[in-house]
């Protein structure tokens, strides 16, 4: 059975906090989507703001090779002819195949909110209705907060689908718009609201009590032929249904066809691609194309893993464009070791996957976190076989002053290179700032091509905050030289020790990985 995916990333998920999209990344991702294979591209509601009206205007430029762009707005407002509401004609000029009317169908808001009766609600959705299929539009009805409205007063929930209905609705959204039913609720609400109604059933469920997803796949098994949801669940409050998970858990698990099956190894892809434009950090626990969504820790669990997959995984990764990951940690055992040093191309001994355990063991005790930092793990590696660092730092000091105009940080190094002490001093904005400069000035005299790696990012954690000052700090730089990124771990009391430390490897690694 095919199943019609209606995304509503761009409306309903831009309602969740701290996102924000303009209509150029809207458009963006509407074309991700309609790549992906989606049926229907919710494109925001005209009515409301200036943004959505241009991406509609924009959208008009685009061919789509799958998806139907739609509309969206509520029904019109009560004192006012169909025709005169701003809100339709505003869907009128988006110009779409496809509008989305939503309309109220629990009686606490007519009383509540909307103050108005039973009755003119029921106008509200048949005049809407009504005026979209005469201008000659596919017209879905989200019914909204239809399974509390079902619970409240049956009669009613039901005469609202049944007035959608009569007013020529291709397909009425049942809205579990509060997030608070579980899926056996569904499930028997979507049944008899499907005896009651010839017309195709949807689904759209928001997360508040974690239940988006799972009620979603009820309501496809107990009927409905449409979902809606948002890629990676974003949306107001706690979100809407993750549509990844819901195309792969029916597609996947039940059997139901939701988009090409060559397109589900882009999911991974398009899940980060959707964080990207809406700067959000992506979700490493998110189930199927989460970073550690088939990462294995623990020493038993690896071990197992490399004899047989699937005893600890209920899929293969790639198959949605994800992988496995081994990593090295106080937890590993030798499989882990062994699984990483095969990742690095690197071959070891027994005594040295041995040394390495222990070894991490020891680090990962005071601080360390070798499965955040794979650069650092396999420098460390490396120098358990045949492998020369390139320099060896002796030594860095590291002066601040401060005035009542401005700071200075001054850093000096001192760097063995080729049984040759090297010296260099920088200023800088900050010691570690600094420190990085006077490395790079000695070091470009004997490797010029340095130039090609460039700090990323820089994170500070304190560990064992309880020991205030005293505490532990541990440091990740990130490097890249615009092809590849890679992460270094510093560990000490002394928060520009651990800086330097992390520094050091990230550049050796580098210089390492461009063979300068």
């Amino acid at each position: 059975m095919n199943i019609k995916i209606y995304d509503t990333t761009l409306r309903d998920g831009t309602q969740g906090e701290d996102i924000s999209l303009s209509s150029n990344e809207k458009l963006k991702i509407a074309l991700e989507l309609d790549n992906l294979g989606v049926d229907y591209i919710e494109g925001g509601w005209p009515g409301s703001n200036k943004k959505d009206r241009e991406f509609f205007e924009n959208a008009k430029s685009i061919k789509l090779k799958n998806a139907k762009i739609s509309a969206f707005s509520m029904t019109k407002r009560k004192g006012i002819k169909v025709e005169e509401d701003s809100n339709m004609q505003e869907l009128i000029k988006a110009n779409t195949k496809v509008v989305t009317i939503v309309g109220k169908s629990w009686d606490l808001h007519l009383h509540k909110v909307l103050r108005i009766s039973l009755e003119e609600n029921l106008n509200l959705i048949y005049d809407t209705i009504r005026f979209f299929k005469k201008n000659k539009k596919e017209v879905i009805f989200d019914a909204e907060h239809y399974f509390d409205g079902f619970k409240n007063n049956k009669k009613y929930a039901l005469e609202t689908i049944k007035i959608a209905e009569s007013a020529g609705a291709d397909c009425i959204v049942l809205c579990e718009t509060n997030g608070g039913c579980m899926p056996d609720e569904v499930s028997k609400i979507v049944k008899e609201t499907k005896k009651n109604t010839k017309v195709k059933l949807g689904i759209h469920c928001h997360n508040d009590s974690g239940m988006a997803v799972a009620n979603s796949i009820a309501a496809v098994q107990s009927g409905a032929e449409q979902v809606q949801g948002t890629i990676n669940g974003v949306g107001e409050r706690t979100g809407n249904a993750d549509l990844i998970q819901i195309i792969l858990n029916l597609q996947l698990k039940k059997g139901f066809a939701c988009i090409n099956k060559n397109k589900i190894k882009d999911l991974k892809q398009l899940s980060m691609t959707v964080y990207e434009m809406m700067n959000l950090i992506p979700d490493k626990k998110q189930p199927y194309v989460g970073d550690s969504a088939f990462a294995h820790k623990g020493g038993m669990h690896a071990d197992a893993v490399n004899k047989d997959p699937h005893t600890y995984e209920h899929m293969e990764p790639n198959l949605v464009g994800n992988k496995r990951r081994i990593l090295a940690s106080d937890l590993s055992g030798k499989s882990n070791i062994l699984s990483k040093s095969k990742e690095f191309g690197i071959e070891l001994s027994d005594k040295s996957i041995k040394e390495v355990t222990l070894f991490v063991k020891e680090k990962e005790s005071k601080g360390y976190h070798y499965e955040v930092a794979d650069a650092s793990l396999e420098l460390l590696m490396l120098r358990q076989s045949k492998y020369k660092s390139r320099f060896k730092s002796e030594g860095f000091k590291v002066i601040t002053q401060r005035n009542n105009t401005k700071d200075k940080n001054k850093a000096s190094v001192t760097i063995k290179i080729k049984n040759k002490k090297k010296k260099s001093s920088s200023q800088g904005n900050g010691p570690v700032d600094a420190l990085n400069k006077a490395l790079r000035k000695v070091l470009i005299k004997f490797y010029p091509k340095i130039n090609k790696i460039h700090l990323t990012d820089y994170k500070v954690r304190i560990i064992d905050g309880d020991k205030a000052t005293e505490a532990v700090t541990r440091v990740l730089i990130e490097c890249s030289n615009g092809k590849k990124t890679w992460t270094t771990i510093g560990v000490s009391k002394d928060i520009i020790t651990a800086s330097y430390e992390a520094l050091v490897e990230g550049i050796e690694y580098g210089l390492l990985k461009n063979h300068l």
